[in-house]
């Protein structure tokens, strides 16, 4: 018989001389003498390389994304030139010549458009600053005439010259010079930065093609060969679509305003061709913006007349001559493109608004060589027409329905309960 204590518990009973006591399991799995698994320092180790890795990675990329877009837009740029850098190459000359070539013409054609409208502006503020005292002069009748005042231009200027305003406008301006500087300069690094990864990337395309698909499978490669031609023609056909529609609004813009009498009229041609067809969405309206300013130093009547021919000339673009010029080079929709300007710009800037029409062109006539098409069915649902459904009687017509229908009933049930007829007939017509 087991002992019991006090309590009247059985006591639990020592275990024979010699016997380690028993253990419980969590004492078993946690106790002083358990190991650690083999496997948990390995795991440590890993995930902590893992974390490292992705922060540093992360580190990298927000480091390098100024040259990560630097590359793109070289990318394009390359992609754009292609096709004449290729044709030149067809005829026997050398690559690197031809690219050479191809970005000398880019080149001049961009300084001189610089050049002009440099001198425009530069002329225009000339003129300004030299007619400044006598629209000061202007300004200061008026005031005199109007308010019965005594303002003289000396009063005036002494005012200006010994302002705290003017003051603190001239400590401004002469700290932010050498930020002005540094962003200079910083501008002309990228665009060399540019200029080098476009011509090494145009230079030795075939070269660049043969390292991308030596890395791939057969199969493989055929589909990046057909990828990389499909973004040749669309950039270059975007390129060569908005090269026409600029030269088309640059000398619609020349031609009104020479006939207004603006200054500096071929010079503002080129701005808004430009400008209107390389800058998205807001393009037309920015380089309409210049031109009606000019024309407004000239008579305000002619500013007014600019922005209603740009307002014209902007539908006329936008419903007959682009989708006749796009429609064999980009062929998006509109809405689409639209909507791809916007992800462009929210992405990457002014940067992403020039390169998104043609990325999407090419991921969608790439996507369009492997979506399956069916015919669609003559049905006219499809053209927009919708099927109409004979629509019940009036509000007076359903009231009277409701109101016949009971008294339909109560006949129906007077008639089938009729009493029978002597001859035992139930009145109802018989069978056939």
């Amino acid at each position: 018989m087991a002992p019991t204590d006090e309590t009247g518990q059985t006591a639990p009973q020592a275990p024979p001389f010699g016997t380690p006591p028993p253990r419980s399991p969590a004492e078993g799995a946690a106790g002083p003498g358990a190991r650690m698994p083999r496997w948990l320092p390995r795991a440590m180790v890993l995930a902590l390389g893992l974390v490292a890795s992705f922060q540093f990675g992360s580190w990298a990329f927000h480091q390098l994304t100024g040259l990560l877009i630097n590359v793109l837009i070289a990318f394009f740029l390359a992609l754009a030139v292609e096709p004449a850098v290729s044709r030149m190459a067809a005829r026997g000359m050398r690559r690197g010549l031809a690219t050479f070539l191809v970005f000398l013409g880019l080149t001049i054609a961009v300084a001189g458009f610089v050049t002009l409208l440099g001198s425009m502006l530069a002329g225009q503020i000339i003129k300004m600053v030299e007619g400044f005292p006598d629209y000061l002069d202007s300004v200061i009748n008026w005031i005199n005439t109007t308010f019965h005042t005594e303002l003289r231009r000396v009063d005036v200027r002494e005012g200006l010259l010994h302002s705290d305003w003017l003051r603190r406008y001239a400590q401004n301006s002469a700290a932010g010079v050498l930020d002005v500087s540094a962003q200079v300069l910083g501008g002309l690094f990228q665009m060399l930065t540019v200029g080098l990864f476009s011509f090494y990337f145009a230079a030795d395309g075939p070269r660049l093609r043969r390292t991308v698909c030596s890395v791939l499978p057969p199969a493989r490669q055929t589909e990046v060969l057909r990828a990389w031609e499909i973004a040749v023609d669309k950039t270059g056909g975007y390129l060569y679509s908005r090269g026409l529609m600029a030269l088309v609004s640059g000398v619609a813009h020349y031609v009104l305003l020479q006939a207004l009498g603006v200054p500096y009229a071929p010079v503002l041609g080129v701005w808004v061709g430009l400008v209107s067809q390389f800058i998205p969405t807001i393009g037309t309206y920015l380089a309409g913006a210049l031109p009606m300013l000019i024309a407004f130093t000239v008579d305000p009547w002619y500013a007014l007349w600019v922005l209603v021919f740009v307002v014209i000339y902007q539908q006329f673009e936008n419903y007959m001559l682009q989708p006749k010029l796009t429609a064999k080079t980009v062929d998006i929709h509109p809405a689409v493109a639209f909507g791809s300007v916007i992800a462009g710009t929210a992405l990457l800037g002014a940067v992403g608004a020039l390169i998104a029409i043609p990325a999407v062109a090419t991921l969608q006539a790439f996507l369009g060589a492997y979506v399956k098409r069916y015919a669609v069915t003559d049905d006219p649902r499809v053209h927009g027409h919708r099927r109409r459904v004979p629509a019940p009687g009036g509000l007076l017509s359903r009231a009277g329905r409701l109101w016949t229908a009971p008294r339909q009933r109560t006949a129906a049930d007077g008639a089938g309960n009729e009493p029978a007829a002597e001859d035992g007939s139930t009145g109802e017509r018989p069978g056939v």
